[in-house]
């Protein structure tokens, strides 16, 4: 299944890479908030905001850091691709798929154990109104019965 989020296309299919095992649905919320703050703030903004024009790609043709509040795309996708563009990073995670994109995401696979990248989706899917997370849980759910 193909989806595009910001310009960008991800693909999801029976090669994922995910740790659905490990409980993508479950974390720690506070050590993800603490995990947020180092690793991912600098960049998402410390209030999940992103970047300004995130939407429009840069004199680089890389799109700014989305954000990860309700206003951005993050709840679009499953807890699946979330974990594994985490993981490891937007170029590398399309180069599996055969699609040469760089979306300037780095991977966190050498900073950040699973079950930190899963605190880190927990807390951050934890600030979202509650019609978002069913939303986004819905999604999540699917994708699995699919595979």
């Amino acid at each position: 299944m193909a989806v595009a989020a910001g310009g960008a296309w991800f693909w999801s299919g029976p090669e994922q890479l995910s740790a659905r095992a490990a409980g993508s649905g479950a974390g720690d919320i506070v050590a993800g908030e603490q995990i947020y703050a180092e690793y991912c703030a600098a960049c998402h903004g410390a209030n999940l905001e992103g970047q300004e024009n995130w939407r429009s790609s840069g004199a680089d043709g890389r799109l700014p850091a989305p954000p990860h509040d309700e206003t951005g795309h993050t709840w679009h996708h499953p807890d699946s691709l979330l974990f594994d563009y985490t993981k490891l990073g937007g170029k590398a995670l399309m180069a599996t798929k055969g699609i040469e994109f760089d979306s300037g995401m780095p991977g966190f696979a050498d900073q950040l154990t699973d079950a930190e990248i899963h605190n880190v989706l927990a807390y951050i899917k934890s600030t979202w109104p509650e019609r978002i997370q069913k939303i986004q849980a819905e999604r999540s759910e699917a994708e699995e019965q699919q595979d």
